[in-house]
Formats: C-alpha cells, sequence, structure tokens
C-alpha cells in the first residue's frame, strides 16, 4: 500500500492553505485530492470581491485569493489529483480514492486533513409546497452557472433566506439585467454579514422582509410566481399577511452544511450545533492524526478565518507526522453558554498546548450592547464589550497558555455573553 506522509482531502482554500503550512513547516511527503477538474474550490465561481483584506492586506476576487494560493502550491511542488473522488477514510488512515487514470485506489497516510468544504441546504429540506418546476436552484448552483457556465438563470427573482451567497446574487442578477423582487428571510434578522446586506441589497434598492417566508409555489413546468407570508414567533405563517410576486426564479438560500460523509465513515462523531467535527486546539478530531479545517469545521463568514485556521491544521499535523501524538491527558472542555451556541475548538488539550489559541464561535440571536466573557470555572477572566452581536458575523476570543497556567485546576472554560 502508498503511503503519504499527509493526505488533504480537498483542494478548495482549507486544502490549499494546509498544504503549504504543511510544507513550510518541513514536510515534503503531501499529497491533495480534490474532485473538481481545478484547484481553488468554491472561490472560482465566486467573482465578487472583498476577499484577502486579512491574509494578504488587498482587495481580491474568489478567483484571485485562490489564485495566490495555487501558485504557492506549484511554487512548493506539492502533488495533487484532480477529478479525484475520496470515498472512504478510515480512523487507521486509510484513504480510498477514485479516479479515470488510477481507479479505485487505497493509501495510507501518517495524517489526514480534512478540507472538503460545506454544500447547500436543498429545497426537500424546507417543507415547501407547490409542484417541482423549472426555475428554483440554490443559489450557490446558480451562482455557478451565471459566473462559469454563462447561463443568466432567469428575469425575474425571488430569493428566500438572506445568507451570503444569496445575498450576493442579488446583486449579480440585478448587474445582468434581472429583477429580484424581494428577498424573504424567516428569521428576523439576516443570515448574512451586514456589509452585504447594505452593498448587494440596499444599494440596489431590493427590499429585505425578515419574518417572512416562501409558502406556495406556482406553475407546473416552470416557476410562475410565489407566494410569501409573515411567520410567528414559532415560524408558523400568519394567516392574512400573504403576498403574492410573480416571478420565473427562486433562489434558495437557506444555509449551508458540513460536507462530513466522510468523517461520518471514519466513525468521527460531529457536533450536534456545527455538523461538523469536534476538535482539541489543534484541530484534530477524535480520531487520532486526522484534522479537520474549513467549512467541513463550521461554517465560515470570511474565506481569510479559513486560511488562518487551515494553516493552523497544516502545522499541527505536520507536528504529528514527525513527533507522534501526545498523550492528551489533561483535557478541558470549552462550554458555550448564554447565547453563545458553540465553540471552535471544543476542548483544550494542555500538555501541547501553543502559547495561545484562538477560539472561534456564533451567537444565537442578535444582541445589543452585551459582554462576551470568558470564565475559568466561575472565575471571569476576561470581558468584552460589543454594540452588536450577530449570528451572520462570527466572533473569536483569545486563550493564552500563560492565562491558565494561573488557574492549573480549570476543569471547564466558559464563554458567554452577558448584559453586565
Amino acid at each position: 500500500m502508498r503511503h503519504h506522509d499527509i493526505v488533504i482531502v480537498g483542494g478548495g482554500p482549507a486544502g490549499l492553505a494546509a498544504a503549504v503550512a504543511a510544507r513550510k513547516a518541513g514536510i515534503s511527503d503531501i499529497l491533495i485530492l480534490e474532485r473538481d477538474n481545478v484547484l481553488g474550490g468554491i472561490l472560482n465561481q465566486c467573482i465578487h470581491n472583498g476577499f484577502g483584506l486579512h491574509t494578504f492586506k488587498e482587495e481580491l476576487t474568489g478567483p484571485e485569493y485562490a489564485a495566490r494560493y495555487i501558485a504557492q502550491v506549484e511554487e512548493e511542488k506539492i502533488p495533487y489529483r484532480l477529478n479525484t473522488i475520496v470515498v472512504d477514510i478510515t480512523r487507521s488512515r486509510e484513504v480510498t480514492y477514485i479516479n479515470r487514470e488510477e481507479g479505485l485506489v487505497t493509501i495510507r497516510a501518517g495524517a489526514v486533513i480534512l478540507a472538503m468544504g460545506c454544500r447547500e441546504r436543498p429545497r426537500g429540506a424546507l417543507n415547501t409546497p407547490g409542484y417541482r418546476p423549472a426555475g428554483i436552484y440554490s443559489a450557490g448552483t446558480a451562482q455557478r452557472l451565471m459566473n462559469i457556465e454563462g447561463y443568466l438563470v432567469g428575469k425575474e427573482a425571488v430569493i428566500l433566506g438572506s445568507g451570503d451567497i444569496g445575498l450576493i446574487m442579488a446583486r449579480r442578477m440585478t448587474l445582468e439585467g434581472a429583477k429580484v423582487k424581494v428577498v424573504a428571510e424567516i428569521m428576523p434578522y439576516s443570515g448574512g454579514l451586514k456589509r452585504n446586506i447594505v452593498q448587494c441589497l440596499d444599494d440596489y434598492g431590493i427590499p429585505l422582509k425578515l419574518s417572512h417566508t416562501v409558502v406556495d409555489i406556482h406553475g407546473k413546468e416552470r416557476l410562475t410566481g410565489v407566494t410569501i407570508a409573515e411567520v410567528d414567533e414559532n415560524k408558523n405563517p400568519i394567516p392574512g399577511t400573504e403576498e403574492y410576486y410573480s416571478c420565473d426564479t427562486l433562489l434558495l438560500s437557506v444555509g449551508l452544511i458540513p460536507e462530513n460523509e466522510l468523517s461520518k465513515s471514519a466513525g468521527i462523531s460531529l457536533n450536534r450545533v456545527t455538523s461538523g467535527p469536534n476538535v482539541n486546539d489543534r484541530l484534530e478530531t477524535e480520531a487520532e492524526g486526522i484534522y479537520a479545517c474549513g467549512n467541513v469545521l463550521h461554517v465560515h463568514d470570511l474565506v481569510d478565518f479559513v486560511s488562518q485556521e487551515a494553516a493552523l491544521a497544516g502545522e499541527n499535523a505536520a507536528e504529528y507526522v514527525k513527533n507522534a501524538a501526545s498523550d492528551g491527558e489533561n483535557v478541558i472542555p470549552l462550554v458555550a453558554a448564554d447565547g453563545v451556541r458553540y465553540t471552535v475548538p471544543q476542548f483544550l488539550e494542555m500538555d501541547g498546548m501553543r502559547d495561545s489559541v484562538t477560539v472561534r464561535f456564533r451567537v444565537a440571536d442578535v444582541y445589543r450592547d452585551r459582554y462576551i466573557s470568558v470564565y475559568y470555572d466561575d472565575q471571569l477572566i476576561s470581558r468584552k464589550k460589543k454594540k452588536v452581536l450577530a449570528p451572520g458575523e462570527m466572533e473569536q476570543v483569545v486563550l493564552s497558555k500563560k492565562s491558565l497556567a494561573e488557574y492549573p485546576r480549570t476543569e471547564r472554560i466558559t464563554i458567554r455573553t452577558e448584559v453586565e
């Protein structure tokens, strides 16, 4: 059986950044497996700008951002396989993949980095009544059809969901001459970045209706219109609030799901909130030597954070290959409470902890004038006031090893929001 020191599943922004970091950490035997016919992942269809402000200190489009990392992979001569589907991963780090050139191949890895990204939640998960006419797309599918294939998917559109892809597609379709009539969001707040609401909706006069959803789809062969209605606090439509919009296109931007079928096949348990693996501060899953990063771990708002996280996974995988695992006995769980939905990582392993660890998380609702507080057991350690906290914006706190050393008997770390 062929062996590689590190095998990376996915050649998108996370996989590329992890590969470059692992190479710079001294690992020469790296293999990237990518199912598409080019590297770069979802960035290739994200032709809008706004990428790279943290990583490269300049504003880039998605393909430009990807090209920077692809160039580094080429410069470092890191091998990769395109048009290659990984079909199985075991806890013993055996990776099975298939492609036209090699057929079905199983290789053994010193370490595996999971970087498969995420997928969109489909219409089938929404229980929306109506037929299945042409003209209903997920926002990401419409983005690929327009930006890569060159097709205008429709001329009159309604968008359900205010995730970032849906907001960006509202602007994209408008710029191509289509009329976007409304963006409906079932939650009382938007799921996207504030800057996207301003730049993609407000600047083009596209209305955003919060606490609204599609209750009926009209048309049998081709979509002819949709009915939306206001919903109550239990997400049930309120009778008498229905509005009809004629349209030939409905875009769904109703959430992203980490692509973790391979993680499940490896027997890795998934977090019920993030739908990604539970990881320690080295981004190692419960399966020794298998790491996760990027949107397969939890859905990010900025690709710059994906790259930072992936670089950490690459460095730690390289360290594992060179020095094997720590014993992992001194483990401290991280607890999300009082408005914090989850944390990544979910626990710290103190024996191998770096000088500092960045903990990323999202909040459960829109909060104003709240503190983000960190507790070691019941001891308040830090508190930072935020004017606005929103689910669409990822937050973070930094934990220091020096600070933890001052509280050696800490049994849990809690991150919460507080009014005072």
